[in-house]
Formats: structure tokens, sequence, C-alpha cells
């Protein structure tokens, strides 16, 4: 008797990765994988299974609902695996709110409590949102859930998510959050299992990607991070800016006159390496221009990583390790480098070829800072949470 099967979907703003899994006793095993751009036409499906890539073009067009595009997604990956298995799918959600803590079965409930809270994540949340409700159109009676991002972050206290505002509106949820919570819980735990020594110590992660941000950590526990209401904060990102003085912002809308929408797009698709260099938002491109506005919009990225490791090592109070992940922090040196020689004061040194070479820890034997690069798996968290929620339902019933 074949194992039952869950998928899983982390949407990007403009992209849908597909993971397929194995039920486990208490953990799922990937099978096979897959991606959709939706910016690219027509509609191509990168579909992987063990050693096997297959690009497949897809007929279907993009729409609001996004029916069609997943009902023949569906339908190839039915053609390459035993899919009248499948018991349960599982989102990644940017942004919980305060209701969430963690995993849950998706219901009418959850789902409008998800809805609601695309105010506050307006790039990632509607695509959730629209899978689920696809899914829900398409395959009606499969279990459904969701796991957040900013649910990791919990365990911050009052005071690391308070702004300088009046009381009643952190009452009211205007606070820190923090992002990126599904790899950063990747990370920490494969940071226990692989050095459980160092895991209890107080660690700076840094997930680098298009997506950006840091998460100071301590006995495994989220203590601060650089992204605090929205995905705008922190470090600056490939199209993001960052954190920004919030007089910029009324100065657009006022002395500039520019409408909400307006800043809202140079905020989120505009502004960070794209906007610094006005070359691209790919630091990899950015590293092999020549062009002063591209070293510059590098040197900005690492200046202001070092300085929001400044920031959390406060919070902490110290820094034991220092963690790279995610696209940029797995797989770039130079960027790497860059950052760590602003971090030299803490006591960071890295072994340049151990760096070079993309190793596990890259930092000198002589650095009292242990810095590494650990690869993170957003999508094994969500199919592991999928696997306990489909269990708890199933007790239930």
């Amino acid at each position: 008797m074949s194992a039952p099967l869950l998928l899983t979907f982390n949407p990007g703003s403009s992209t849908i990765k597909i993971g397929l899994y194995s039920v486990l006793d208490s953990s799922a095993s990937r099978i096979g994988h897959g991606l959709i751009d939706l910016r690219h036409q027509p509609l191509r499906l990168h579909l992987v299974h063990g050693d096997r890539a297959n690009e497949i073009p897809l007929k279907a067009a993009v729409s609001d609902d996004l029916h069609e595009v997943l009902d023949e997604t569906l339908g190839w990956f039915a053609a390459h695996f035993p899919l009248d298995d499948l018991v349960c799918v599982g989102h990644r959600v940017v942004h919980g709110g305060d209701r969430f803590g963690g995993p849950v079965a998706i219901d009418d409930a959850t789902l409008a409590a998800i809805a609601e809270l695309v105010p506050l994540a307006p790039l990632h949340q509607p695509q959730s949102v629209r899978l689920i409700r696809a899914i829900r159109h398409l395959r009606p009676h499969l279990l459904q859930t969701a796991s957040f991002d900013t649910a990791f972050h919990r365990t911050q206290t009052d005071l690391v998510r308070r702004f300088a505002i009046p009381r009643r509106l952190f009452d009211q949820g205007i606070k820190r959050y923090g992002f990126h919570g599904l790899s950063y819980q990747f990370v920490i735990g494969q940071f226990a299992r692989q050095f459980p020594h160092r895991a209890r110590g107080k660690i700076i992660a840094a997930h680098l990607g298009s997506g950006a941000s840091l998460c100071a950590l301590e006995a495994g526990l989220s203590r601060d991070s650089s992204m605090g209401f929205s995905t705008l904060d922190g470090i600056p990102m490939s199209t993001r800016c960052g954190v920004l003085d919030a007089g910029v912002v009324l100065h657009l809308l006022d002395q500039k006159a520019l409408d909400v929408k307006k800043v809202e797009t140079m905020l989120y698709e505009q502004s960070g390496l794209l906007g610094v260099s006005g070359i691209s938002a790919d630091s990899r491109e950015l590293l092999a221009s020549e062009r002063p506005e591209a070293r510059e919009a590098l040197d900005l990225f690492a200046f202001r990583i070092a300085g929001e490791t400044a920031r959390l090592a406060a919070t902490l109070g110290g820094l034991d390790s220092f963690v790279f992940t995610a696209g940029i922090g797995e797989h770039q040196p130079e960027v790497r480098a860059a950052i760590c020689e602003r971090l030299a004061w803490l006591g960071v040194e890295l072994d340049p070829y151990a760096n070079g070479v993309n190793a596990g820890v890259i930092s000198s034997t002589r650095s009292r800072v242990t810095v590494l690069v650990l690869p993170t798996d957003e999508e094994q968290i969500i199919a592991d949470e999928a696997v306990t929620v489909h269990h708890r339902e199933a007790a239930k019933s």
C-alpha cells in the first residue's frame, strides 16, 4: 500500500513553489517539487522528480482565481505521481497577526481571518488566499492547512514588539511581528542537529534572498528581528526599501502629492537593490557590473546588514554565532565577505577559502564568532506542520 501524499504551496509575489511529500508518522519526505513563474507567458511548470527535471508548457492563462492554472498543474502532477493518495495541502501564509501562533486546519473562519490580514502583507497574502480558494474549488473535500511566517516570532517580548506610538495602537495590532519564520524555524533545527553545543547560544541568522531579514535567537527562540509590522522593514532587499523614516512617506504623500498606491508600489517594487542601482534587483548582476551604482547598492546592502546585526546583538547581549541562509546567503561569497568585514569589531573573521567554496563553517579558527552557511527549506516546515495538523484532525474523527 502506498503512503499518503501531501502538497505544499509556497507563494511569492509572482511565483508558486509546489512540493509533493510522502506522509510519515510525524514528518514528511519530499518526493518531487515544481515551480511556476506567473510573470512569464506562456506559463511553464518546472517539475522535478528525483534526478529528472521537466519544463512543461501550460495552456492555462493567469486569472484572478487561478482555477485553470492549478487544475492543469495538478493534472501534470497526477501524470507523474499517484495523486489519488493525496490527503492534505499545506500553505505558507506570510502573516498570521496575533491570532495564529502555530499551524492550523483551514476552515471558513480561519480563511476569513487570513484574508483580513491582506493589507499587512499586500504582496504575498493575496496569493495565499487565492491558492487556498482555488484548491477549495478544485478539491473541496481535501484538508488544507496554514503555516505562518509570523508564528515563530511570538516568543519576542512586548518590549521588542512595541513601537513608540500611542499605546492603544499596539492593542489594535500595530506592532512588530517579524517574518521569514518558517525559514528560521528550519535553520535553527538544522543548527541544533549539527552543532548542539552551540545551539543554545546567542545566534543571529540572516535570511538573504529577494526578501531579506535578520533574526536574533537565544536558546533556539526568536528574541528580535529586523522586519517589524510589514515585510518592508529592516534591511534593504531586492526591490523593497527596508527601514525608512516615516517622514519620507509623509513627504511623498503631502509635498510630492503621490497617491498611496504609487508610494506602495515604489516601496515594495522599485526600491532596494533595484532602486539604488537603477540596474537590477539581482545581486548576481550587480556583482558582475562595473558601474559605480551597482557597487553602491551592494555596499549599502552590506552596510545596513552589519548595522542591524549590531542592534540585534545588543538585544541578545552578545553574539556567539552568525548564520547565512537563503539564495544570497548560501551562494554569494562576495556578499558574505562584505558583511563580515564590517563585523570585524565584533570578532568576526572569515576563512577566505571556506567562504569561497560555500563551506558549512566559514569563520577562521581565530574568529570569536562562529560563522556558518546553512541551507533553508521552508517547504519542509510547511510539510511537517501539515502532517501534524492532518494527524490531529484525523484523531478528531
